[in-house]
């Protein structure tokens, strides 16, 4: 490396690693798994949660706090579930939807709604997600084609034995239908 030569720049792995993300968020339902980890952890929290105001403490724990953090953890896990496994998202996007509807009279509400409408969006965002079909490169550049041939236009129609095919009808014309059922090969 000479002294007039650049160093290495970080901008460009910056960059890299950016664009790498962006790849790897498009190939899978990202924000529906997002937004269910994001509504797993006020349901598993909340529960065990005290709230101070002044000089007064409110504990927010109910009789049911064990199925609240069950409730949490597996909303989390399904949530890096439609991340990691993007296969079973319809899977992970129902089981979403019902423990979003379980916690409402388990956890507080749904982690007082927070959570619940999180964890609803979360699973409605992976059952609706599809993934996206690559681009061609030889469609954007392809020319177009010249159009079919009339349906009823037999003179277009190649004489080459076998069967042929058009876009609007099958067609068997031979050589042996066009000389009165002889075949002119020998």
């Amino acid at each position: 490396m000479s002294a007039e030569s650049p160093g290495q720049n970080d901008e460009h792995y910056l960059r890299v690693i950016r664009r790498r993300f962006r790849d790897w968020r498009g190939q899978r339902p990202f924000w529906a798994g997002l937004f269910t980890m994001l509504g797993g952890i006020p349901i598993a929290y909340f529960p065990y949660a005290s709230l101070q105001l002044g000089h007064m403490t409110l504990n927010m724990a109910t009789t049911a706090g064990a199925g609240s953090l069950i409730i949490g953890v597996l909303l989390v896990t399904l949530g890096l579930t439609m991340w990691f496994h993007h296969i079973v998202r319809v899977f992970a996007g129902v089981a979403t939807i019902l423990l979003a509807l379980i916690s409402l009279p388990v956890s507080n509400i749904g982690g007082f709604l927070i959570g619940f409408l999180f964890s609803l969006i979360g699973g409605a965002l992976s059952i609706s997600w599809a993934p996206g079909k690559p681009a061609d490169p030889a469609e954007d550049h392809a020319e177009p084609t010249a159009p079919a041939p009339a349906p009823g236009a037999a003179d277009d129609v190649p004489l080459v034995p076998g069967p042929q095919f058009s876009d609007t009808m099958r067609l068997s014309k031979t050589t042996a239908h066009t000389e009165g059922g002889r075949n002119s090969a020998g």
